[in-house]
């Protein structure tokens, strides 16, 4: 029997979230205009500073881990493809213009990454659902971190360390349930941060925890904290942060989160912390940090970007689409004062809605011999870089491709150009937007890493009725306006047919250190070798790297 260390996809109720949404809604304040375009309305939202547990350094115990978990709800009402969803349509010159500008080359390096195998061994023999899978790179190390497993690799390609349980790294049991990591290499501190979600062995009290390792290299131990999550006065309470989203800047680390009850299904709105990063590269027993709930009451958190350089403030993008029907808006917000974090304050944090292409649910994805198809999950938005002055984001949507008579899943991608005002977002302009689509295919979970120039490479799982699940790429040129065909890094070896459809919930891209390159991580069927050793469960990853520019 399957057994799962993930959540079930049990679908909210809709009157339930109408009712908490009237206690929760944030108050909105219109700017002043400026000129003859009015200027957009402004959400201001209001924070509590805190402190963060430092966790002590003990030992995890060697106990029977916990085989599964009922757990609420990821996706909210609108998590479910429908025909009467508003649906994008490509133009029949984006695929011909984006291939024309687009570098094709091989990728530079490519190696499996962490799979279904090491997810047995590390967890008592025990083998889990497709991962959520996390990516950093630096000083010649990459750390990928999945749901149940991870392992340290050189920058060539080959295994260093692992795999490990995935615990170890946040120093807790294996009877804990953890979920969703993330991890980043600070090139400024030279320091590696990892985000999990933990939730304890009788199900009573969830945690935000995040390791640190202030040093060149991954290898050694790390720091770990902790911020309860728990919530007991919710709706549907005791809760937990589900899918914590990593952001950073040189001022903080940024985490948000869906608060859930852990039970399920009650939805209780988005939430973001800021903790200082000097209390965290510094070993400070007690980090501070301000947290900020009730950010949304019918969406999901919004993604903070992952920054390089020195950004004037720390930006996030958020989709929208509350009612399932397609959406043409995203959300763009700025978290400025943030030296108030480190000072024991709140920073300021708002928010604008903006109008972007037309997005929407996906629908689920078929592959090569098999009759099960792959979810992609809701049309939330994926990962998100600052880059050169602009906050690039993507997002899983059904649209149909140039040509196709059908709908697909595919990637809308945006960059955008956010403005401050003296209280904070005051405004945002769209520089570039557009689709990752192919005639006849599905691309899922898209990940996008850009350069200063506008250089990009998106990487997503590509599958069809006559492919395997395969890892993909495609390549967007400075000065383009589409992302190229999808080239396949690694093709799968066969179909993913479990009992279940669950495919993943992100990729991963970072940039390389060094020449203008970028680190792509996507879920794909790799060779039997890294699959399960009885072949039932036969997800892998793969990790790859692909010049920019």
């Amino acid at each position: 029997m399957l057994l799962t260390r993930m959540r079930g996809l049990i679908v909210a109720v809709a009157a339930s979230l109408a009712t908490i949404a009237a206690g929760l809604a944030p108050t909105v304040a219109q700017s002043a205009s400026s000129g003859s375009s009015p200027a957009p309305a402004v959400t201001h939202y209001t924070g509590t500073p805190g402190v963060a547990r430092l966790v002590p350094r003990t030992k995890p115990a060697v106990t029977t881990p916990l085989m599964t978990h009922p757990r609420g709800a990821r996706q909210l009402p609108n998590g479910h493809f429908s025909a009467a969803e508003s649906v994008p349509s490509t133009p029949a010159a984006a695929g011909a213009a984006g291939a024309a500008a687009t570098n094709t080359s091989s990728p530079l390096v490519n190696f499996n990454g962490v799979g279904s195998r090491d997810s047995q061994v590390t967890n008592f023999e025990q083998m889990f659902e497709p991962p959520d899978q996390g990516l950093c790179e630096g000083n010649g190390f990459i750390l990928e971190p999945v749901n149940s497993a991870y392992r340290i690799f050189s920058t060539a390609g080959k295994s260093l360390r692992g795999p490990f349980n995935v615990n170890d790294l946040f120093n807790v049991g294996a009877k804990e349930f953890t979920s969703d990591p993330r991890c980043w290499f600070d090139r400024s501190t030279q320091t590696w941060f990892a985000t999990i979600l933990f939730i304890n062995d009788t199900s009573a009290a969830s945690s935000l925890l995040i390791a640190v390792r202030h040093s060149p290299s991954p290898i050694g131990l790390w720091t770990e904290f902790s911020i309860d999550t728990t919530d007991p006065t919710g709706n549907g309470c005791p809760c937990f942060g589900d899918q914590p989203r990593i952001g950073i800047d040189q001022t903080n680390l940024y985490v948000t989160a869906d608060e859930f009850s852990i039970l399920g299904p009650a939805f209780n709105g988005a939430e973001m912390w800021a903790i200082d990063k000097s209390d965290l590269v510094n070993g400070v027993a007690s980090p501070h940090f301000a947290h900020f709930s009730n950010l949304t009451t019918n969406t999901v958190a919004p993604q903070p970007a992952l920054s390089q350089g020195n950004p004037n403030a720390e930006y996030m993008l958020g989709s929208l689409d509350p009612n399932g029907t397609g959406d043409n808006r995203i959300s763009v917000w700025a978290v400025t004062n943030r030296n108030q974090v480190g000072l024991g304050g709140t920073p300021t944090l708002t928010s604008i809605t903006v109008k972007s292409e037309k997005y929407a649910i996906p629908p689920f994805a078929p592959q090569k011999d098999a009759t099960s198809k792959l979810n992609p999950d809701d049309d939330r938005m994926q990962q998100t870089q600052f880059v050169g002055g602009t906050v690039w984001g993507e997002l899983t949507t059904a649209v149909q491709p140039a040509g196709d008579s059908a709908i697909r899943a595919g990637g809308a991608w945006f960059q955008v150009k956010p403005s401050l005002g003296a209280a904070g977002i005051a405004g945002a302009s769209i520089v570039r937007q557009s689709y990752i689509a192919s005639k006849g295919q599905y691309a899922l979970y898209p990940a996008v890493q850009p350069d200063a120039a506008g250089n990009a490479a998106a990487v997503f799982t590509l599958t069809s009725k006559s492919r395997f699940p395969s890892a993909a790429y495609a390549l967007l040129k400075a000065g383009g306006s589409n992302f190229g065909a999808p080239v396949v890094a690694a093709a799968g070896t066969g179909p993913y047919d479990p009992m279940g459809q669950r495919w993943g919930d992100y990729s991963f891209a970072v940039p390389n250190t060094g020449p203008d390159a970028a680190w792509l991580a996507t879920e794909y069927i790799p060779p039997k070798s890294s699959q399960t050793t009885n072949g039932s469960v036969n997800w892998g990853t793969r990790v790859f790297k692909v010049r920019l520019g």
